[in-house]
């Protein structure tokens, strides 16, 4: 009887080999795949981008002297915010990076980050942003840097919103979502305006918040990708918790991102863009 059940163990572990290997490859064809699909997005907006920038300066009159030395003299501290706002990204940078929870998580959490501050510092003087997206960058930037430090279901934050909320999970992850809404809806409703890529305003905000979606589900995309390659050293990047639907509410907390922003910012923002268009022309 010992000979049969040996036998049986190998063809079993034979067949659990070759469906790992199975699993693999096909794992490997998947990151591939997204990983395509991810650059074919990226060349998109930087497409998107280039147009807004030819597009979105706006021709008119010229300012009077007096109201020409204000706008040199707000371009100034205009320039020392975000000198002051770069120097406290890089720095929050590198104290999230000194001994984070786990490097590979800490380095896909705050990719974004290092992505973006080399492409706001080469495109902030000829096409600028308004000072509200710039902080609320940062402020998204920061949100991104601590959830990599600590890895997001270990951020003391959220376990003090839990005990404070009565929740069963650290809800830290909800936060970074939330942002994932807030802050790019504002980013997307200033090209689009810039640009003139829409004729009135009426589908500003469904357009807006259409795209803070699809941006919402290509991260999901991207840690399906990334829990597809590295299996459960992703969990760490997944932050579920055991959350079944941490998927769908994931995108559900970017929704009421995108809402919130442009339900409680859209007047400020377009008091800045106006600003933002007279600099222009000045």
């Amino acid at each position: 009887m010992g000979q049969p059940q040996a036998a049986t163990r190998r063809v079993r572990s034979g067949c659990a080999g070759r469906l790992t290997a199975a699993g693999r490859a096909s794992a490997g064809r998947c990151v591939v795949a997204l990983r395509a699909a991810f650059s074919s997005l990226c060349r998109l907006v930087f497409k998107f981008l280039a147009q807004g920038i030819r597009r979105g300066r706006i021709v008119g009159g010229r300012a009077n002297p007096a109201e020409q030395a204000h706008m040199h003299h707000h371009s100034i501290h205009r320039a020392r915010r975000l000198l002051v706002l770069a120097a406290a990204t890089t720095a929050l940078l590198i104290a999230s990076g000194w001994r984070p929870h786990d490097r590979a998580t800490w380095l896909m959490e705050v990719l974004p980050v290092i992505v973006a501050l080399p492409l706001l510092a080469a495109t902030w003087r000829r096409y600028p942003l308004t000072p509200l997206l710039y902080v609320l960058i940062f402020l998204h930037a920061g949100v991104l840097m601590l959830g990599g430090a600590y890895s997001y279901a270990r951020v003391p934050l959220g376990f003090q919103l839990q005990e404070m909320l009565q929740l069963s999970r650290n809800p830290y992850d909800k936060i970074g979502h939330f942002f994932q809404g807030f802050v790019p809806a504002l980013i997307a409703r200033e090209i689009l305006l810039r640009g003139e890529y829409l004729r009135g305003r009426r589908m500003l905000a469904f357009l807006v918040t259409c795209i803070v979606l699809a941006i919402s589900a290509t991260y999901e995309f991207i840690e399906w990708g990334a829990a597809l390659a590295l299996g459960q050293g992703a969990d760490e990047f997944l932050g579920t918790q055991g959350d079944p639907w941490d998927t769908q509410s994931d995108m559900f907390f970017a929704l009421l991102g995108a809402l919130a922003a442009q339900l409680t910012l859209a007047g400020l923002h377009n008091r800045q863009l106006a600003r933002l268009r007279r600099e222009a022309e000045s």
